[in-house]
C-alpha cells in the first residue's frame, strides 16, 4: 500500500512543473540593431521579428487601433557618477484597419501608409531604417556608449475594456526585451 501511495505522490510531483512554469508573454524578437554614421547624425537601423497573434488580428478586424512604441536610449557609463543619458527617442506607430477598403493604415506622426495585408504591416513594423537618433557632435570620439532599443505594443492606448483584458491576458503583451550593445564613435 505504501508503494502505491509513494508512486501516486511521485506521479503528482511530475505533473507539477508544467503547472508552476511561468506564463510567458508573446515576444517580439530582436534580430539586429546598430548605429551607423550618416551626414551629421548617427542613425538607428534595427530588425525585429513581429508576428501578431489571433487575438490582436481579431481586434484589428473589429476596429480596435493598436499602438506600437519604438524606444531607443543612448548613454555613456561613468565610474564616478550616474551614467550620462546622451540621447533618447520614442516613436509611436498607430495601426488601424478599414473594413470598407480592406486596407491597413500605419501612421507615425503626420505620415501614414496604406498596406494591403497584415504580412506587409508586420514587415514594415519589423524594420527600422536610418532613423536619426543623435548628432555626431554630441558624442565624444573614442568614448564607449551603451545603446538599447525595444519595440512593444502600448496597452495603455487601448480602449478601457481592452486595457482590463490586457492586464489579465498574455495575448495583449506583445513586446521585445531591451536589446543592448556597446558603441564607440
Amino acid at each position: 500500500m505504501s508503494r502505491l501511495v509513494f508512486g501516486l505522490f511521485c506521479a503528482a510531483l511530475s505533473l507539477l512543473p508544467p503547472l508552476l512554469a511561468p506564463v510567458r508573454a508573446d515576444t517580439i524578437g530582436v534580430q539586429s540593431a546598430e548605429l551607423v554614421p550618416d551626414d551629421d547624425d548617427y542613425v538607428l537601423t534595427a530588425q525585429f521579428d513581429v508576428a501578431f497573434n489571433p487575438t490582436l488580428e481579431e481586434a484589428l478586424q473589429n476596429g480596435v487601433s493598436l499602438y506600437f512604441v519604438l524606444e531607443f536610449e543612448l548613454g555613456r557609463p561613468r565610474w564616478y557618477w550616474l551614467d550620462e543619458k546622451v540621447a533618447q527617442l520614442t516613436v509611436q506607430y498607430r495601426l488601424t484597419y478599414s473594413p470598407l477598403t480592406r486596407q491597413y493604415r500605419l501612421t507615425t506622426g503626420l505620415l501614414g501608409q496604406q498596406l494591403e495585408s497584415l504580412d506587409e504591416v508586420q514587415r514594415l513594423l519589423s524594420r527600422v531604417v536610418a532613423r536619426p537618433v543623435v548628432r555626431k557632435d554630441a558624442l565624444v570620439k573614442g568614448a564607449r556608449y551603451d545603446a538599447a532599443v525595444r519595440l512593444r505594443l502600448d496597452a495603455s492606448q487601448l480602449p478601457k475594456p481592452f486595457q482590463i483584458n490586457a492586464l489579465a491576458s498574455r495575448d495583449w503583451s506583445l513586446q521585445s526585451e531591451w536589446y543592448r550593445w556597446s558603441f564607440v564613435p
